[in-house]
């Protein structure tokens, strides 16, 4: 998908064009649908997350800004609503209690030894993330797993690139201290990080 194919679908989405609206969605909901399974925990949460995500990207589809990626403004929307949704289950805390498990599909063609200590690290992965306060977890999520710049991720959040680099630089120091206190993480954790970068990120923060 081209940026001018994103863009006539947008504009021909505000003129009540649904199937261009139908491109959109088909186009996004996988990323969208990521970022929400990864903020709240639940797959039946994250389709309601996306389904809603995309219902308030089309009622504010005059507000969208063209010169503006549609992937930043649509994953801005899904994670403002994500957010709103973690603080009210209760105040604006989290129980660890209420963030069901996590599914995850094993890679094709991996041996047993090797696929149990992937789910191993995907499963440590999983417990850090789900300590993290939510604007941490969000940042986190939106760098190594969304793969978005400090720019793009600022837009996201509508903050600035050094409030989000010091926002994940708290972020790693946060993750590096709970894999500290549980050494029986360290050994699992490489194998289950997105990009080698996530493990180097860590690293540095010991």
């Amino acid at each position: 998908m081209t940026p001018n194919q994103e863009l006539d679908w947008v504009l021909r989405a505000r003129e009540g064009d649904q199937q261009a609206f139908a491109e959109l969605v088909h186009a996004f909901q996988r990323p969208i649908y990521n970022l929400c399974y990864r903020m709240l925990g639940s797959s039946g949460e994250a389709e309601d997350a996306t389904q809603e995500a995309f219902l308030r990207a089309y009622t504010k589809l005059e507000t969208y800004d063209p010169n503006r990626k549609f992937s930043s403004w649509i994953l801005s929307i899904a994670s403002h609503h994500c957010i709103d949704r973690l603080r009210k289950r209760r105040g604006d805390t989290v129980s660890m209690d209420e963030l069901q498990s996590w599914r995850w599909l094993p890679d094709d063609g991996v041996e047993p030894e090797q696929q149990a200590l992937h789910d191993e690290g995907r499963h440590t992965v999983r417990t850090v993330l789900q300590r993290l306060p939510p604007q941490y977890r969000l940042v986190i999520v939106l760098r190594y797993w969304q793969d978005l710049s400090y720019e793009e991720i600022a837009q996201v959040t509508d903050s600035t690139q050094s409030a989000i680099k010091s926002r994940l630089h708290r972020a790693r120091q946060m993750m590096a201290k709970m894999i500290k206190e549980e050494p029986a993480m360290a050994h699992v954790l490489a194998g289950a990080l997105p990009r080698r970068e996530t493990q180097s990120a860590l690293s540095e923060s010991f």
